[in-house]
C-alpha cells in the first residue's frame, strides 16, 4: 500500500481535510481559507463523520492541468486504499458541484483566479493590499467567482464583493432581490471572519450610490449592463430514470452489460462479486457501486472505469461521479431501488446511521465531556482544541460588557449578545477566539454594541484574538464544547429592556434537540401543547410541578440534557412518556393540540430534503438546497418545496410571485411521479408564511414564529 506523510492525519478527526495538488504533491490548505479554490488546480477533500465513514472528493477547477487532474487521481486512488477502500468517492468539476460539496461550504464557494503554475499561495495573512472582485452566484448553493477588476463586469442583476483588503464591499444591482442581497453578505462576512480574521470592514453599496474609493479602485463608473438571465438548467423532476449496468473486466478490458433498462432495481440484482453502475447521465450523475467480492484490481480502477464509461456514452465531462463501497451508500443512490434496506437498519436519530463494513466501528453518542479524551469524537468543524481552556462570558447591557456568573456558563437569552472569550495553549504561546454570540431576538443596538465591543476586546489584546460571529442555531461544535459536561441553554427574553431584565413566564416549555454534529440545545418556546414534537425531549416548568416530556423517537442524550434543564429550572420533575401524558400536564399547556407526530425524523436513512422553486432566472427551475437546512433557508420571495417522505409540503412565501405559485404545485407532482424509488401518492400539503402547521415547522428546531416581523435584510446587516 503507497503511504504519504499527509494521509497519517487523514480521517483520524471528524470533520473536513482539504489538500492541494503542488508540484505533483500534496499540500493542506488552512482551514480559515476553506471554500476558496483556485481555478488553475486541483483539490483533495475528506470529509469524516464520527462514525467514521468517508467523503473524498476530487475537485478540478475549469484550467488545471491535465497532469495535475492525473495526479489528484492518484492519490484520491491512494488514500482511498490507505483508508481500506471505505470513502465514497465523488469527482467534482468547478461550477457543477454535487450537493453533499456544496453543503461544505454555507456561506459559498469562491473561485479565484490563478493557481500554484502563476505562484498563487493559499494563506491566511491579514494582509490589506487585497485587490479583487467576487461575482456572487446562486440562491441556495453560492458561487462566487474572481473576475478581473472592472465595471464592464458588473450587470444590474447581480450582487458583487469589490475586496479592498481593509474594506469589503458588497455592490448590489438594481434588480438585486433582497434574498440574494442576503447570501452576498454572507460570503461577505465570510471573507472577513475567516480571511482577515475578523480586521475589515463590510459595506454594503446601492447602484448609483458608490463611494469615492470604488471609483479609485476601478476608475470612472459607465454604463453597467442589464440583467443576464441565468443558464443554469436545473431539471424540475426529482431525478429521472436511470439504468443499471454490470461491469467486467473479464478480458482486461472494460465490458458493461445492461441488467434493467429503467429504474426502481431490486436491490438483489447488486451481485457482491461485481460492481455496478446506476447510469443517472441524463441528469448528469454516474454512480459505480463496488461489490465486497469484486476483484481488487476492479475495486481500484473503479474512477477511470465511470470516466471511461461516460466517455463511450457521449455524457459531457461535467458529468458528477459518485464511487462506493458496499455499505456505503448515498440517499442518492439508493433512491434508484424499490426495496433498499440497510444492514442495521436503525430507528433512533442518534444512531449515526452506519452500515457494511464500517458499522464494525463501536459508535460513539455525543457526550460533550468525552471530547477531552475522546478524540475520535472531537466535533465536526474548527476543533481547535478539546475545550477545556479559559473561558470569560460578558453579556452586553446597556453598551457595556458585563461578566456573567461562571456557575451559569452554558445559559444564554435569546434576546440578548454576549462575548465568549476562549484561551488555550498551543506549544508555549497562548491562543484566543473571541465568539460573539447575538440572540435572534436581540436589538440593533444590542448587535450594533456586540461587534463595537469586539473590536475594542480585540485591539486591547493587540489583535491576536480569531473573532468568530456566531447567531443562536448556529453555534459551531468548538463553542458547544465549551460547556463541559452542560449542553446550551438559550432562555426567552432577556436584559437591556426598558426596566432592565425581562421576568420569565410563570409556565415554561423547552424544546431539545440533538443536531446532526451530535450536539444538544434547549431552546425556550411558547407554552403551547402545539410545539411538541415525537422525536425529540420537552421540558415544562410550571408554578407546582415539572415534566420531562419524552417523544416516543427521542434519544438518551436528549433526556439527559432535559434532567439538566430541569435541574437549572428548580424542582423535582417527573418524566412522561409521549401517550401517557397525566391532565395536569396538558392543562399547562392550555390544553391538547395538534403536533408533529411523523416519525420520519427517527428513520435518518431518508433524510428531509428542501428546495427552492424560483422563477427569479426566467423560467420556473427547482434547486436543493445543500448541508443542513434551518428556517432562514426558507425564500420569502419564492415557494419552497420540503421533502419528508411521507409527505411533501409547499411553503409559498409571502412575495412569491404568480408564475411561482401556479407552477409549484405542477413540480410537487412531477417530483413525485418521477421519483426512481417509485413512491406515488404521496399527500402534497400547501402552507402559507407565517400560517404553518406543526407537522411543517416540527423539522426545524426552535422555530420562531416572529422571525419574518423583521427584514432579513437588517437582520444580517446588523452583522455587518
Amino acid at each position: 500500500m503507497v503511504s504519504h506523510k499527509e494521509f497519517q492525519t487523514a480521517g483520524k478527526q471528524p470533520g473536513l481535510q482539504i489538500w492541494r495538488i503542488e508540484n505533483m504533491d500534496l499540500k493542506p490548505v488552512p482551514k480559515p481559507l476553506f471554500g476558496s479554490f483556485y481555478i488553475g488546480d486541483a483539490y483533495l477533500v475528506l470529509y469524516t463523520t464520527p462514525a467514521p465513514s468517508y467523503s473524498l472528493h476530487m475537485w478540478l477547477g475549469n484550467e488545471c492541468s491535465q497532469d495535475e487532474s492525473g495526479a489528484a487521481a492518484i492519490f484520491a486512488t491512494q488514500l482511498d486504499d490507505f483508508l481500506g477502500g471505505k470513502p465514497v468517492q465523488f469527482r467534482e468539476i468547478q461550477g457543477n458541484e454535487s450537493l453533499a460539496f456544496s453543503g461544505y461550504f454555507k456561506s459559498g464557494i469562491k473561485y479565484q483566479r490563478g493557481g500554484v503554475a502563476s505562484g498563487f499561495k493559499h494563506v491566511v495573512t491579514n494582509d490589506m493590499n487585497v485587490k479583487r472582485l467576487l461575482h456572487i452566484k446562486g440562491r441556495r448553493t453560492i458561487r462566487a467567482t474572481e473576475v478581473s477588476l472592472s465595471w464592464g463586469n458588473f450587470n444590474q442583476g447581480d450582487c458583487f464583493i469589490v475586496d479592498l483588503g481593509k474594506d469589503i464591499y458588497q455592490w448590489c444591482g438594481k434588480e438585486c432581490n433582497r434574498f440574494e442581497r442576503v447570501k452576498a453578505s454572507q460570503v461577505a462576512i465570510d471573507i472577513r471572519d475567516n480571511e482577515r480574521n475578523g480586521r475589515a470592514k463590510v459595506h454594503m453599496v446601492e447602484d448609483g450610490a458608490e463611494p469615492a474609493a470604488l471609483e479609485e479602485a476601478l476608475g470612472p463608473k459607465g454604463t453597467i449592463a442589464p440583467a443576464t438571465s441565468d443558464d443554469e438548467s436545473v431539471d424540475v423532476s426529482n431525478t429521472r430514470k436511470a439504468s443499471l449496468h454490470m461491469i467486467s473486466d473479464a478480458t482486461g478490458s472494460m465490458k458493461s452489460t445492461l441488467v434493467a433498462q429503467a429504474s426502481p432495481f431490486k436491490q438483489t440484482m447488486l451481485i457482491p462479486g461485481e460492481c455496478f453502475i446506476v447510469d443517472n447521465g441524463l441528469d448528469g450523475k454516474i454512480f459505480l457501486w463496488k461489490g465486497p467480492e469484486a476483484n481488487t484490481e476492479e475495486r481500484k480502477a473503479a474512477m477511470k472505469t465511470a470516466e471511461q464509461f461516460i466517455k463511450e456514452k457521449n455524457y459531457p465531462k461535467t458529468t458528477q461521479i459518485q464511487v462506493m463501497p458496499a455499505g456505503g451508500e448515498t440517499t442518492l443512490f439508493k433512491q434508484f431501488f424499490s426495496d433498499w434496506k440497510d444492514k442495521d437498519e436503525t430507528t433512533g436519530p442518534t444512531q449515526a446511521y452506519t452500515i457494511g463494513h464500517i458499522a464494525k466501528v463501536k459508535q460513539v453518542p455525543f457526550d460533550a465531556s468525552t471530547l477531552h479524551t475522546n478524540k475520535a469524537m472531537a466535533a465536526q468543524h474548527g476543533m481547535v482544541d478539546d475545550g477545556s481552556g479559559k473561558v470569560q462570558i460578558w453579556r452586553i447591557e446597556g453598551g457595556n460588557r458585563v461578566a456573567v456568573d461562571p456557575s451559569t456558563h452554558g445559559q444564554f437569552f435569546g434576546g440578548d449578545c454576549y462575548l465568549i472569550l476562549y484561551s488555550y495553549k498551543k506549544g508555549s504561546s497562548e491562543q484566543h477566539i473571541i465568539y460573539n454570540w447575538q440572540g435572534l431576538k436581540a436589538t440593533q443596538d444590542e448587535l450594533a454594541a456586540s461587534a463595537f465591543l469586539m473590536v475594542q476586546l480585540d485591539d486591547s489584546m493587540g489583535g491576536a484574538p480569531v473573532q468568530v460571529r456566531v447567531t443562536q442555531g448556529q453555534e459551531p461544535p468548538h463553542l458547544m464544547s465549551l460547556f463541559k459536561k452542560k449542553s446550551m441553554i438559550i432562555h426567552g427574553g432577556g436584559t437591556s429592556r426598558k426596566g432592565g431584565q425581562s421576568t420569565p413566564g410563570t409556565t415554561r416549555l423547552f424544546h431539545i434537540r440533538q443536531s446532526t454534529s451530535q450536539s444538544t440545545r434547549a431552546v425556550e418556546v411558547d407554552p403551547c401543547a402545539s410545539r411538541l414534537n415525537t422525536n425529540d425531549v420537552f421540558v415544562l416548568k410550571c408554578p407546582t410541578s415539572t415534566f420531562i416530556w419524552k417523544g416516543v423517537g427521542a434519544s438518551g442524550e436528549e433526556v439527559t440534557t432535559g434532567k439538566q434543564v430541569a435541574s437549572v429550572l428548580g424542582g423535582s420533575p417527573t418524566q412522561v412518556e409521549e401517550g401517557k401524558e397525566p391532565d395536569a400536564f396538558w392543562t399547562a399547556l392550555g390544553g391538547k393540540k395538534q403536533y408533529q407526530t411523523s416519525k420520519t425524523l427517527q428513520r435518518t436513512i431518508k433524510p428531509p430534503r428542501l428546495y427552492g422553486c424560483s422563477n427569479k432566472t426566467g423560467r420556473l427551475i427547482a434547486e436543493e438546497v445543500p448541508g443542513d437546512f434551518t428556517q432562514a433557508d426558507l425564500a420569502h420571495d419564492d415557494v419552497m418545496l420540503l421533502d419528508t417522505w411521507d409527505q411533501i409540503f409547499l411553503w409559498i412565501g409571502n412575495e412569491a410571485n404568480e408564475v411561482e405559485k401556479t407552477g409549484s404545485p405542477k413540480i410537487a407532482e412531477e417530483y413525485v411521479t418521477t421519483d426512481p424509488s417509485g413512491r406515488r401518492g404521496v399527500p402534497i400539503v400547501t402552507i402559507k408564511q407565517g400560517a404553518e402547521p406543526p407537522t411543517f415547522t416540527g423539522w426545524f428546531q426552535a422555530w420562531d414564529p416572529t422571525m419574518w416581523d423583521s427584514d432579513p435584510l437588517d437582520r444580517i446587516r446588523a452583522k455587518f
